[in-house]
């Protein structure tokens, strides 16, 4: 596939995915979303080993291009929920789902359907001038695309209501403080931050780095003992990896690991 809507590309086990419509905020269209999934499934493809979501320009992401979604001239109407059936719900499983780690790089404003694709991927690292919002409520409509999903769990349920229903910009820094993203940076410092991340996850032991996402998510729906017995099925699995081998090796030699995702 071509790409028009997006940039995509892998060095040194990072793949870099770069929404590519900053004249529009980098707002989704149809051919964005087919790019996506098309770029998601290459990056596994070409051995990446991390994934960074970013956008061009002076924004991560503006949401939905809201142009798309004009009514017809005989008074019809977009049926809203077959566009998130479509696009956006395979689009954040996909990402959950990525058998890499996932970093969002937003330097700017995540709006909408924007802001949950941030929030979809493991890390997100911001500038100081970004900024988080919630703008569904200006428009007449429920946050989608996980955004009822991840903002309780990320925030807090006053935080999350608030954030919801107000539609208010969230800054960079609060965010953080919130909890709501992993580190806010200065924006002088945010491309090297994110290409030290990058760089970290890339080296590091993959596949106990999806066991430990995996346990995360799946402590929100299950008991202390349960949680506890899925501790130890992932334990035995990891004890018997080639990058455990090598870690205790690394940590016993005194020096670094050279993990291979095995």
């Amino acid at each position: 596939m071509n790409y028009t809507t997006i940039q995509y590309g892998v060095a040194s086990g990072i793949a870099r995915l770069t929404l590519n419509r900053p004249e529009r905020l980098n707002a989704f269209n149809a051919a964005m979303h087919a790019e996506l999934r098309d770029a998601l499934a290459r990056a596994v493809r070409d051995g990446a080993r991390v994934l960074v979501l970013a956008g061009a320009g002076r924004g991560f992401c503006a949401g939905q291009d809201l142009g798309e979604r004009q009514p017809s001239p005989d008074g019809g109407r977009a049926d809203l929920g077959e566009s998130i059936e479509r696009n956006y719900k395979p689009l954040v499983l996909a990402l959950r789902a990525l058998p890499v780690p996932t970093v969002a790089a937003v330097n700017g404003v995540a709006a909408g359907a924007g802001a949950s694709l941030a929030l979809a991927c493991d890390l997100v690292v911001a500038a100081r001038s970004a900024s988080f919002v919630q703008a569904f409520s200006r428009i007449g409509l429920v946050p989608d695309s996980g955004a009822t999903w991840f903002l309780p769990r990320l925030a807090g349920q006053a935080r999350a209501a608030g954030l919801a229903m107000l539609g208010g910009r969230l800054d960079a820094a609060t965010a953080a403080d919130w909890g709501l993203i992993w580190r806010c940076v200065d924006d002088a410092e945010f491309p090297a931050a994110v290409d030290r991340l990058a760089a970290e996850l890339a080296a590091g032991p993959t596949r106990a780095l999806l066991r430990t996402r995996e346990a995360l998510q799946r402590a929100w729906g299950q008991p202390l003992d349960a949680q506890l017995d899925l501790e130890r099925d992932f334990q035995r699995e990891l004890g018997n990896t080639a990058d455990y081998a090598e870690g205790v090796a690394a940590f016993a030699e005194k020096r670094a690991p050279r993990f291979t995702g095995g």
